[in-house]
């Protein structure tokens, strides 16, 4: 069983920068890929990023490339979604997820699916103001 807790987020204005944290506990990270995805009111979960076990890989949603880097800290379990140039299109609650398994499956697909995803974080807000 894994447990993750998210910090960071909040009001920003467009332009600015976030950093979103997100901390597991109950296992080993490396030994999970881990990612994050938002949902904006009224629309379905949407991928933004992901990344291997080591770290060594990530892929990124096209509205991501660019901006967004994920990264991630196995000696302390902590994931982070580094995000720049702010806009309202990036409002939403942002959450992390991890599965067990370091290797990014080869499918697109599968790795923005969140149905591919077992521990979910409680979610954290972004409002970027225009």
């Amino acid at each position: 069983q894994v447990q993750l807790v998210q910090s960071g987020g909040g009001l920003v204005q467009a332009g600015d920068s976030l950093r979103l944290s997100c901390r597991a506990s109950g296992s080993t990270l490396s030994n999970y890929r881990a990612a994050w995805f938002r949902q904006a009111p009224g629309k379905e979960r949407e991928f933004v990023a992901v990344i291997s076990g080591s770290g060594a890989a990530t892929f990124y949603a096209d509205s991501a490339k660019g901006r967004f880097t994920i990264s991630r800290d196995n000696a302390n379990n902590l994931v982070y979604l580094n995000m720049n140039m702010l806009n309202a299109d990036d409002t939403a609650v942002y959450y992390c997820a991890v599965v067990l398994g370091g290797v990014l499956p080869p499918s697109s697909r599968s790795r923005s699916n969140p149905n591919s995803y077992t521990y979910w974080g409680q979610g954290t807000q972004v409002t970027v103001s225009s």
